[in-house]
């Protein structure tokens, strides 16, 4: 057996708290998640600076950054590099990198220095089957209480889809807001589940309402009709 598989790998689950940590940044110091309280907050790792994904990726990240924030989300980002690397990269992608469509890219969140890899560590960003010199692509989605509320993975050869991940925090803050679930291949403004009731009785009685803009499919699935945005 790959004496690597032994190796303790430790994350935070969905629903824990989201451990802290102090670090240095592209940004200056930040100590999270007190310099984040009341914000959503997309902690996502990379590989390597100056490799072709990750400046993909950092490009639409950047790129996005402020539909982001009108969703209260910020965007932090991590790989085990050096500041100079990082600030080296950023100045490369601003100055040289042009794709789809996107060009004079500057990022304006932090991107952690970690070459202990002290933060990677406690989030399970380093993955020995995967890699023991470099962080996987994980995202983790932390809410306003400092809740990890989503984590993904991909592998070292794949991009992230910012769209999905967008998708997913509104859809999350629209489930907290209004006590709803959203079905499968949720888009803002799609109808959205209304949740299954504990009990058979409190279930006919669910069908049976009269409530507005509410249809079943049976007794166990029951759906709001939202109105569509203009």
């Amino acid at each position: 057996m790959d004496e690597k598989t032994n190796e303790q790998i430790t994350m935070p689950l969905i629903g824990d708290s989201a451990p802290p940590f102090r670090a240095k940044t592209t940004m200056g110091e930040i100590n999270f998640p007190e310099d984040y309280k009341g914000k959503w907050v997309i902690l996502f790792s990379h590989p390597a600076d100056f490799t072709p994904v990750c400046t993909t990726e950092f490009m639409t990240f950047a790129f996005m950054q402020e539909e982001f924030k009108k969703l209260n989300t910020e965007l932090i980002g991590l790989s085990i590099d050096s500041l100079y690397a990082h600030i080296a990269w950023l100045r490369t992608i601003r100055e040289k990198i042009e794709f789809k469509g996107m060009k004079n890219i500057e990022v304006k969140f932090p991107l952690i220095e970690d070459i202990r890899m002290d933060v990677a560590k406690k989030y399970g960003m380093v993955q020995p089957n995967a890699s023991n010199t470099q962080a996987v692509r994980a995202v983790f989605i932390i809410d306003d209480k400092a809740k990890v509320r989503a984590v993904i993975y991909y592998p070292l050869s794949n991009g992230r889809n910012m769209e999905e991940i967008k998708r997913l925090i509104i859809a999350m803050q629209k489930s907290d807001k209004e006590g709803i679930a959203t079905p499968a291949n949720w888009q803002p403004g799609d109808d959205v589940i209304i949740p299954p009731p504990g009990s058979c009785g409190a279930a006919k009685d669910r069908v049976e309402s009269k409530e507005e803009g509410k249809y079943c499919l049976d007794w166990f699935i029951c759906f709001r009709k939202e109105k569509k945005a203009n």
